[in-house]
């Protein structure tokens, strides 16, 4: 079986900063609250007309570009999404065009918040069987379209964003070391997309708070022990950025000090499907992780779903991979 990392990291926020005191404008609501149980500072907005697959394709593209990959030897195009452009078609086989590729399979995959961790999971087993040397997996979602700005509850949680990845072969010492994924149908009810209200975010804070807190806890566990590694091998925490208080709370189940998880929910809130790469382009480009360093990657979604993945980050090179 050969052994899978990332190769190439790209991503791509919109230039439209939406903070918390412009909420303060269209709702009942504080900076103070918003930052309190949230963590969240601003988040960036794309503008209407700029879709999923614009913010897919320039993350695509710089990922990419700094795999060092030509894009004519990309086998597999997988886009973790819930905001399709349309109904169809999807938004890999948008992207593919877009991107010139040869006609190699493309796909969509849906898991909510969770996508990009099932996502590189389904990417990976391709390479790890032989059948594909080169997977590009995308987590992009434009929730702006299906966010009810009158809902207070939910309004202030979300932005928009890409982040993509090229998988590929890596040397013994590098790559994914375990995964875990799941799913519980039963709490479906608590997080959806409403489609007689135009398929907007509905959500059960109080439920999906508890959901998330125990299971992203008990997911990173599980993968570290796959690993067979210990907390105190663990450099890097990279939870679904969902809120503070949800992240801090798997970070203290892992028993890991605040200096080791990542948090940009503050700069982007929940971009659903991006926020795990994101988070992970922004300690590179600040040294925060660096090759070698064991990264737990974790996240929750709708449906309910769960997934996470433990990974040495590197390949064969010293080079951040952008």
């Amino acid at each position: 079986m050969n052994n899978v990392g990332v190769l190439g990291l790209g991503t791509y926020v919109p230039e439209k900063v939406f903070t918390n005191e412009d909420f303060e404008k269209i709702l009942d609501t504080s900076d103070e609250w918003i930052t309190e149980m949230t963590g969240i500072k601003e988040r960036r907005f794309a503008e209407d007309d700029m879709d999923t697959s614009d913010l897919a394709y320039e993350a695509a593209k710089e990922a990419i570009d700094n795999s060092g990959v030509a894009k004519e030897d990309i086998d597999l195009v997988i886009v973790a999404t819930s905001t399709g452009d349309m109904q169809f078609p999807t938004v890999a086989t948008i992207l593919q065009e877009r991107l010139g590729l040869r006609n190699v399979p493309s796909m969509d995959q849906l898991a909510a918040c969770t996508g990009f961790i099932y996502g590189v999971v389904t990417g990976a087993q391709f390479i790890q069987t032989g059948t594909y040397r080169h997977v590009l997996v995308v987590g992009a979602d434009k929730l702006t379209k299906i966010t009810d700005f009158s809902d207070r509850s939910t309004a202030v949680l979300f932005g928009d964003g890409a982040g993509a990845v090229v998988l590929g072969e890596v040397e013994e010492e590098y790559g994914i070391k375990s995964f875990d994924l799941g799913s519980n149908g039963q709490g479906g009810p608590y997080l959806y997309g409403d489609e007689s209200d135009g398929g907007n975010i509905r959500m059960n804070g109080r439920e999906v708070f508890k959901f998330a807190v125990r299971q992203m806890g008990e997911s990173s566990i599980i993968v570290t022990e796959k690993a067979g590694l210990s907390t105190d091998d663990i450099d890097r925490l990279v939870p679904h950025q969902a809120n503070i208080r949800i992240m801090n709370a798997a970070r203290e189940r892992m028993d890991l000090p605040p200096e080791k998880m990542s948090s940009t929910v503050d700069k982007y809130g929940n971009t659903s499907a991006a926020s795990i790469p994101l988070s992970i382009h922004h300690d590179v480009k600040n040294g925060r992780i660096k090759s070698g360093d064991n990264l737990i990657l974790v996240g929750f979604g709708g449906g309910l779903t769960w997934g996470s993945i433990c990974l040495t980050w590197g390949s064969n090179k010293e080079e951040t991979h952008g």
